[in-house]
């Protein structure tokens, strides 16, 4: 094989090689892109829901507490001062 044809053939070789690496890396860089974005995301919607959550508790209590208050009030003894019969 002439050094000529060695050569050209090393040359193409080397370009496709280098051309599949510079995909690689550019398809990396978009996934480390897409990664970085999607945690982000993920981050913001746990603070939503850990906010959500946190109302949520919230509003229990107080119905909760409501709920004990009206049963306590029903559950008087009769007779009590301030209470009709």
């Amino acid at each position: 094989m002439p050094t000529e044809n060695l050569s050209d053939l090393l040359s193409r070789v080397t370009e496709n090689s280098t051309g599949e690496i510079d995909s690689l890396v550019g398809e990396f860089a978009r996934l480390r892109g897409k990664l970085q974005t999607d945690g982000e995301r993920i981050q913001r919607e746990i603070e939503e829901y850990k906010a959500l959550s946190e109302q949520v508790m919230q509003f229990t209590r107080t119905i909760s507490e409501s709920v004990e208050k009206v049963r306590a009030s029903v559950e008087a003894p009769r007779g009590t001062p301030g209470i009709k019969e």
